[in-house]
């Protein structure tokens, strides 16, 4: 599941690959920029912002959100005047942007729009501050989880205009980790908030730079997560039975799991 760090590495191998190249094809598959084409326009910069990724392309930004399951993928020349063979199914390209040397498509994703570079900002101008950005402010992302007290602390933690980069797998792992049971209103636990934030910037930190993420400090399958995926299994700590839930506004609710002895005062079900 893409979050912050995740887009962060995305982005770096992105730019890695693309910037200072002039395109020499480019094809959005999605019908409001089909007919769009910025080939032989030089690719500026690949970087993200909190879950979204911004590939700066002569005098626009090219905007992308991997939402639930998108990706971006690099394929290199083949040498015979081709690319090599894409890895997942053609019918979810969303963006193919081609080089000499590499082709980047972009499966699945869930938003992709292009604004001229000088509006770039008004797409961002909502998210609070970035846990991988240049510009990190932990007082001002405090002071944004605790703006309203009534909302549960696992959901304020994944409101990206209050914190951006934290999904569903660290907003679980994130409330194991301070002892915090899930459905505990921000305003309860604003004395946790500043290691809450702290914590949240050192684990994207952690993994920023590998593919497996891992919250346990363990990179073996299925021993990743202390809470995450693992409703019913034991709690890791103390072998109590994981509980689950479903916390989040109407339509929007996210499953969440929690170990009732380690993270006391839950909703239990």
């Amino acid at each position: 599941m893409p979050e912050g760090d995740t887009v962060w590495l995305t982005a770096r191998q992105q730019h890695a690959a693309l910037s200072g190249a002039l395109l020499t094809g480019c094809d959005l598959r999605v019908p409001r920029l089909a007919a769009v084409d910025l080939s032989g326009e030089p690719v500026h910069a690949v970087v993200a912002r909190g879950k979204h990724l911004l590939h700066r392309i002569g005098e626009w930004s090219l905007h992308s959100h991997l939402r639930m399951e998108g990706s971006w993928r690099l394929f290199p020349a083949d040498g015979r005047g081709g690319h090599a063979r894409w890895t997942a199914p053609a019918h979810t390209a969303r963006a193919v942007l081609t080089t000499t040397a590499v082709q980047s498509v972009g499966f699945s994703l869930g938003l992709l729009e292009l604004v001229p570079a000088a509006q770039e900002q008004q797409l961002l101008d909502h998210l609070g501050p970035d846990l991988l950005g240049p510009d990190w402010d932990p007082a001002e992302a405090v002071r944004r989880l605790a703006a309203d007290p009534a909302t549960p602390v696992f959901v304020a933690i994944q409101d990206q205009r209050r914190l951006a980069g934290i999904g569903n797998v660290y907003a679980n792992e994130l409330c194991f980790l301070r002892g915090l049971a899930p459905a505990r209103p921000a305003g309860e636990v604003i004395d946790e908030l500043p290691a809450l934030v702290e914590l949240a910037h050192r684990l994207l930190h952690a993994n920023k730079g590998r593919w497996t993420r891992s919250t346990t400090g363990d990179l073996r399958r299925g021993r990743t997560s202390w809470v995450y995926g693992r409703a019913g299994e034991p709690c890791r700590r103390c072998g109590t039975p994981l509980r689950r839930d479903e916390l989040g506004r109407p339509g929007q609710e996210r499953g969440v799991a929690w170990c009732p002895a380690c993270q006391p005062g839950g909703r239990q079900r």
